[in-house]
């Protein structure tokens, strides 16, 4: 066969059903998706994210693809190496810009080489190492890849680094109060006391799907969005809209979480969902109240998996307090190609230290799951 292979400046140069032919279920990596990342603003022109996905085509058919961006800084990653950097700047080298493979701003593990053909796979992984020496960049990263993604990527020789996160399983529970009934008596008992604050408070939750979200509904939440991020001193990496963009696109994929009082909203979350999994994303609130977090990111959340008969809610990064709220640890990883011989020595024994530490660290979650003993 006689394949071409090209990088392009942005999805929308891509055919929105050629593409989502190769993704699977995975609405995060969807066309509509990464489309509204660019049309909104939110990745392209000063963000630091340069679309620059990866094409192979079969006799003008996209038969693989990879999303794909050239990076200026490290926001919005979720995997840290921000040392890495610093290491480089001290030494007179330059860390930015660098070749990253990833869903931005989603710690979501997924496909990253989008085809099932091994050969396919190992040419994307040869391309990106001959475009990362051809533009003189200091590295290549593929973020949060599957298990046939990283097969391919551990066989081509780049350094692994291990990584977790927390996962909730809904193992066909007839209602929540079912789910509760498999935890521990103390878990079981703080769930049911800080459900019952927040209902005390007088908080009534609405699942809202994507096609019937109004546009002041989505004004809400981005102030909720927004207020999240201004609370830390920081800003917003998503524009107000991307929001309504992909409300448009891929209404059958959201759900929106609203906590009212008196009828009034006070705050929100958002999640993006498939047949199979939902995605826990973005949530704020104009007002705090004990509790409302848990009962609108988590419970409504694992109340909505139960009704909608979805297997799997990814939680995403970081939260130790998942764990006590049904949610178990599951590996990530993230592979890296360093150009620097002296730089990937020294960044692969550190990843050998890490990854034992990050070992022992699953090790004491696993240990600490709140389900009965059995």
């Amino acid at each position: 066969m006689r394949l071409i292979l090209e990088i392009t400046e942005s999805i929308q140069q891509v055919n929105a059903t050629d593409w989502n032919a190769l993704i699977g279920n995975m609405p995060l990596l969807s066309h509509a998706f990464l489309s509204a990342l660019e049309t909104s603003e939110s990745v392209g022109k000063g963000t630091g994210w340069q679309p620059s996905p990866l094409l192979v085509r079969e006799d003008g058919q996209l038969v693989g693809a990879m999303p794909l961006y050239i990076k200026s800084h490290s926001y919005g990653e979720y995997v840290f190496d921000w040392a890495w950097a610093e290491a480089y700047e001290r030494s007179g080298l330059n860390y930015y810009p660098k070749l990253l493979s990833a869903i931005p701003f989603s710690p979501i593990t997924s496909p990253r080489l989008l085809s099932e053909n091994v050969k396919i796979q190992a040419l994307m992984i040869e391309a990106l190492g001959e475009t990362m020496r051809q533009h003189q960049l200091s590295s290549a990263h593929v973020l949060f890849p599957d298990e046939a993604s990283s097969a391919a990527l551990k066989k081509a020789g780049w350094l692994q680094r291990a990584g977790v996160q927390f996962r909730w399983h809904n193992k066909n529970y007839r209602d929540f109060e079912a789910f509760l009934s498999t935890l521990s008596h103390d878990k079981r008992k703080k769930i049911h006391q800080e459900r019952k604050k927040v209902a005390t408070s007088g908080v009534v939750c609405k699942h809202i799907k994507g096609a019937d979200i109004t546009q002041v509904q989505w004004d809400f939440f981005y102030a909720c969005y927004s207020n999240t991020y201004f609370e830390h001193r920081s800003t917003p990496y998503l524009t107000r809209t991307f929001f309504s963009e992909i409300g448009k696109t891929m209404p059958q994929n959201i759900v929106l979480m609203v906590a009212e009082i008196d009828n009034q909203p006070i705050a929100s979350a958002l999640n993006i969902y498939s047949e199979t999994t939902l995605y826990g994303r973005y949530w704020g609130a104009m007002q705090f109240l004990s509790g409302l977090h848990f009962e609108l990111c988590y419970y409504q959340a694992q109340m909505f998996c139960i009704a909608e008969r979805i297997s799997y809610f990814e939680g995403g990064a970081q939260g130790e307090h998942k764990l006590a709220r049904g949610f178990e640890p599951r590996p990530t990883c993230s592979y890296h190609k360093i150009a620097h011989p002296d730089f990937e020595l020294a960044i692969k024994d550190f990843l050998l230290r890490e990854s034992a530490g990050i070992a022992a660290y699953t090790n004491e979650l696993e240990e600490r799951v709140p389900f009965k003993a059995t």
